[in-house]
């Protein structure tokens, strides 16, 4: 055999074996970096339950309905044998086989989150060694469009009849209009309320601190009468300094499960609230959509605790960041009571 013959059958080889690789996905890259003693792949059953363990309490309880289907449908399946087009067809079923309500977007919301919890749970795979870095399946996977939300701010004949519900209906009225106050003086979410303590408390400057989605924290100007109101809640129930703060009468911490219900009394009494599923989250767009149309878009993001991050304008945003005695004068406004950190002009 000849040198040309030679060659001739080492490209056919070539070729063969790089159709063998096509077929399989898996590039000459993927053969280059793959470790020698890469660990053997778990089953999905053997997984999840260390995600489950290793991940935060909110990435927990975003995503763990959704593992638990994943156990359900793949459990015995080794994390590297779903591919993107079982991960989109098991998208579909969770989308079509949504539970309904009256605020349901067609299943949409259900899918997209069926799909993020497969990229955090495969993203761990790739930091633990477990399937090739850059194999995320999920990421492969487009999650359904985000519609606008129905969501806005409340107004002002509204917000009044809400509060009016909330004090004069339940079983704790003091504790439904402290909630309603804090969320509308501070633009909180409901994760912040629920994480605040006694020590979060600056009774000199009226500032509290919220931690928030993110693992976010920042200190939000208060009025006197909120910050008032919220230390006579700590001492009469007993909260600890480093417990949370918001409790019942019992002295047992609230739960979300208290915002459910007092948004299900509010729309018995209120038909609107209830046609619209308003939420506490309304609150916190009613407070910054107010705040921007008074003072800017600048001190509206300060309000609302967002942080810059890519996709936001650019670095422009670092000259009109809302600064802490620019929000406290905007409160001071939205309340009718001078802040001591607020400018006086």
């Amino acid at each position: 055999m000849n040198a040309a013959t030679t060659a001739v059958t080492d490209a056919a080889k070539l070729d063969a074996a790089r159709v063998l690789l096509t077929s399989l996905g898996i590039s000459v890259t993927d053969l280059a970096n793959a470790p020698e003693n890469r660990p053997p792949v778990p089953t999905f059953a053997e997984y999840i339950p260390k995600i489950t363990d290793a991940v935060g309490e909110g990435t927990r309880r975003n995503y763990g309905t959704y593992w638990n289907r994943i156990l359900t449908r793949w459990g015995h399946r080794r994390l590297d044998e779903p591919t993107p087009t079982e991960i989109e067809l098991l998208a579909q079923e969770i989308r079509a086989t949504a539970l309904v309500r009256r605020n349901s977007r067609g299943g949409r919301s259900a899918a997209e989150h069926l799909i993020a919890a497969l990229r955090c749970l495969f993203r761990h795979a790739e930091t633990d060694g477990l399937i090739p870095t850059g194999s995320n399946p999920a990421l492969k996977v487009p999650k359904p469009r985000r519609l606008p939300s129905t969501r806005c701010a409340v107004a002002n004949d509204r917000l009044a009849e809400i509060n009016h519900i909330a004090a004069t209906t339940g079983n704790d009225p003091e504790l439904d209009t402290l909630l309603l106050r804090l969320h509308t003086e501070t633009a909180c979410r409901r994760s912040g309320a629920l994480a605040l303590r006694p020590q979060d408390l600056d009774e000199t400057q009226c500032l509290i601190y919220l931690r928030e989605k993110g693992e976010t924290a920042r200190w939000q100007p208060v009025s006197p009468t909120l910050m008032r109101a919220l230390i006579r809640h700590a001492q009469q129930r007993g909260a600890p300094k480093d417990g949370q703060l918001l409790r019942y009468t019992s002295g047992r911490p609230i739960t979300r499960r208290r915002y459910d219900h007092l948004w299900t009394r509010i729309g018995k009494h209120l038909p609107w609230a209830a046609a619209q599923q308003v939420s506490i989250h309304w609150l916190r767009h009613t407070t910054l959509t107010w705040v921007e149309r008074t003072f800017g878009y600048g001190i509206a993001h300060a309000f609302a605790g967002h942080t810059d991050e890519a996709g936001d304008t650019g670095s422009t945003t670092t000259y009109i960041r809302g600064q802490l005695h620019e929000i406290a004068a905007a409160l001071s406004t939205l309340t009718g009571e001078q802040h001591p950190l607020a400018l006086v002009a």
